[in-house]
């Protein structure tokens, strides 16, 4: 599996630490010429640049392949209050960065939250974004509607529900690091899936100074409704507000054994996203970028110019 040598790939990106006018200072990966047009790759949950490394490999001959570790992940700044990971405050951050490198306009790709901030940032502002990649992260209207009207989408999503409390945060601290590994994120990946060097630099990532607070915090801050599943709704206000489309190109590369995003997050999608191409990868699940790393890139190399 590629996965195993992601470490390795990594370690050949160019680090670096930019002060942003947002207040926080992040940590960049990039690789790539910066006279080529730039790319933006952001990360989810629980992970930090790694994520796209094999993507950012398979395209850095094109382009300028920038990665940073958002807001409360590994050694990037951790404001400590909830309302600090609230999405404008996320958003703010990928264009005070593209600010801060002289970037005008560039491509987007992302995963799972950071797909989240993806696509709250090309529906904010459409002008400073090219073209969206987007990797198992489910639109916003439609994610919303399906935990509300799909009764096996909003079971799936019962996890956030528990990462909003304080509850499993305490169960960690009691447990260690290691416990959180293999009961949380190692339950969606076979066993050979994380080399050593990945496990332990997960590990190294999550053990910084109010790091998994800060992580659990994107789900606090978060403005959608996840109701219980006996909880009897009908909509939410997020729900019946005008909803803008997205005329940007965009790529949805979707890994179809995602446990927690079901299919039916693509069902309408071309409704919200008129300007859209559809890739299904049946064999991964939701961590698809390095899960299914060549077919992922594959992807984005026959689909972007």
């Amino acid at each position: 599996m590629l996965w195993k040598s992601c470490y390795r790939i990594v370690m050949d990106f160019k680090q670096s630490r930019i002060a942003l006018s947002t207040g926080v200072e992040l940590d960049i990966w990039t690789l790539g010429d910066p006279a080529k047009p730039p790319m933006i790759f952001l990360h989810g949950f629980p992970e930090s640049h790694r994520t796209w490394a094999h993507q950012m490999m398979g395209l850095a001959d094109r382009y300028w392949c920038i990665a940073p570790d958002q807001r409360g992940y590994a050694r990037s700044s951790k404001p400590p209050a909830v309302a600090d990971y609230m999405v404008p405050n996320l958003v703010a951050d990928i264009f005070a960065l593209a600010d801060a490198l002289d970037i005008d306009t560039f491509t987007l790709a992302a995963h799972d939250w950071g797909g989240a901030i993806g696509w709250a940032a090309t529906l904010t502002r459409p002008e400073r974004v090219e073209r969206l990649v987007i990797a198992n992260a489910p639109h916003p209207y439609i994610y919303q509607k399906t935990i509300i009207e799909d009764l096996d989408q909003r079971r799936a999503c019962q996890y956030i529900r528990t990462f909003r409390g304080d509850a499993l945060e305490k169960r960690i601290a009691e447990n260690g690091l290691e416990w959180f590994f293999e009961h949380s994120f190692m339950r969606h990946l076979e066993a050979s899936a994380v080399s050593d060097e990945e496990r332990a630099a997960y590990l190294d990532e999550w053990s910084q100074p109010g790091a998994l607070t800060a992580m659990f915090n994107w789900y606090r801050a978060s403005p959608m409704d996840v109701p219980a599943m006996d909880a009897v709704i009908e909509t939410t206000e997020f729900l019946q507000k005008p909803f803008p489309k997205l005329h940007i190109p965009t790529l949805i590369v979707w890994g179809m054994k995602d446990p927690a995003l079901l299919p039916c997050q693509l069902d309408g999608i071309e409704d919200h996203v008129p300007n859209v191409t559809l890739v299904r990868i049946e064999d991964a699940g939701h961590f698809s970028p390095w899960e299914a790393p060549e077919a992922v890139t594959k992807a984005m190399q026959d689909w972007l110019p």
